[in-house]
Parts: structure tokens; C-alpha cells; sequence
């Protein structure tokens, strides 16, 4: 059987409703990068830019619009977590589930709103009501993969006091997951530091950050969330 090429590779991603996304949201934020760092040297091409960066933003805007329906589907399955290693787990990974069936629909009135299809009183503060869901959403699981990590590091210290040959491949696996765990723990703390930077103006660094810094951080993450999605398709079985 040949060898699937890169370009193989990139096809079958696209193709992919959350490899799609990848793309377009790494284009979002390269772009937004590159408009801050040309907005003095060259001001035209920076607003370009910006308008491009602001594309790619509303276009994931609109292809979410139907995530409520498998995030729904997916909390079910998920249950209380009963799955789950332990209930600290579970119970971080059941809060994480409801405030994300918040935020779908608190962010399809803002899409709504945004096209003027609907009014609402107040627009802005169903944009900040769907800001806090996606901060309450990140760090969740960000305490989350943070517990998986110590549980996991604790189940690796049992198998090397138990060094033998038939464990080795199962050490394998185990320092392949923690390694990707602890890449999640950076993408999540970089996109926990984006979605903040939304909130109004006093709320931590809510409103500070500037295009460039967002870029940056949004840049590295989604670099981040590409390399993950092609290692979890590589990595061992």
C-alpha cells in the first residue's frame, strides 16, 4: 500500500468539517498577525489584511451555527461521565458539556443579531454572555487535561516499577498521550488568553490586548491544533 503524500494528507483534512476549521481558523489568525505587524509600515495593506482576517472569522462564525446538534448528541453519549478516570474528571467534563449547549445558542443570537434577522435589546451584552461561556469552556477543560495529566503520570510511575518487556509498548503509547496532553495544556492557555482578552473593558485583561498580540497568540495555537491533528491520525496505534 503507497504511502499517503502531504498533499493526500491536506485533502482528507478539508474534507473534514473540524479539519476545515483548523485551516480557516489558521488562516484567520496568520492574516490578523500579519495586519498588526504592517500597521504602520505599510496601513492599506494592513486593513486588507484585516478584512481578510475578518472573513475567515465570520465564515467559522456561520459554519457553527449547527454545532448545537452534535454538541448535543455528544453530551448525551458523555452522560455523567462514567467513562471518565476519575469524578473530578467527570464532574469538570459534565460542566464543560452545559456551558458549551449555553454558548451555541447564545452565540447563534449574536449571529443573528450581527445580520440584523433579529433585534435584541442590548446586543453587547449577548456578546459578552457568550464570551464568558467560551472562558468558563476553555478553562474547564483545561483543569481537565491538567487532572488527566497527573493520573496518567501516576499510572506511568506504576508501570516503570513494573519494568518488563510487555509493558514497554503500553509505556509507548502512555508517553505519546502525555506529550499531547501537555500540547493542549499550551494550545488551551493561549486560546483561555484570547477568549479573556473579549470581555469588556475590566473585566482582567478583557479589551487590552491589541491586533497583533491576538494574532500571535491565535497564530500559535492553530499551528499547534494542525500539528495535533495530524500526529493523533500518525501516532501510535
Amino acid at each position: 500500500m503507497l504511502k499517503k503524500g502531504a498533499l493526500d494528507e491536506f485533502c482528507e483534512m478539508l474534507d473534514t468539517y473540524g479539519g476545515r476549521d483548523k485551516v480557516i481558523r489558521t488562516l484567520c489568525y496568520t492574516t490578523k498577525l500579519a495586519c498588526g505587524l504592517y500597521q504602520e509600515s505599510d496601513p492599506d495593506f494592513s486593513k486588507r489584511l484585516g478584512i481578510f482576517s475578518g472573513r475567515m472569522s465570520a465564515t467559522r462564525a456561520t459554519l457553527r451555527l449547527l454545532d448545537d446538534w452534535p454538541m448535543f448528541q455528544q453530551t448525551l453519549r458523555y452522560g455523567l461521565g462514567h467513562r471518565e478516570p476519575d469524578k473530578a474528571m467527570a464532574v469538570m467534563g459534565v460542566l464543560a458539556n452545559i456551558v458549551d449547549n449555553i454558548y451555541y445558542p447564545v452565540e447563534k443570537v449574536c449571529w443573528l443579531a450581527e445580520h440584523r434577522i433579529i433585534s435584541v435589546k442590548e446586543p453587547s451584552k449577548w456578546d459578552t454572555a457568550s464570551s464568558i461561556c467560551w472562558v468558563l469552556s476553555i478553562f474547564l477543560n483545561l483543569l481537565r487535561i491538567l487532572r488527566n495529566i497527573t493520573i496518567m503520570e501516576q499510572y506511568s510511575k506504576s508501570l516503570t516499577k513494573s519494568s518488563n518487556d510487555s509493558n514497554r509498548d503500553e509505556r509507548r503509547k502512555l508517553l505519546w498521550k502525555q506529550q499531547q496532553e501537555m500540547l493542549s495544556v499550551v494550545r488551551l492557555s493561549l486560546d483561555f488568553t484570547q477568549a479573556v482578552s473579549t470581555l469588556p473593558g475590566g473585566y482582567l485583561w478583557g479589551g487590552k490586548l491589541s491586533t497583533l498580540q491576538i494574532g500571535a497568540i491565535g497564530t500559535v495555537s492553530s499551528f499547534i491544533g494542525l500539528y495535533q491533528y495530524f500526529a493523533k491520525k500518525n501516532g501510535p496505534a
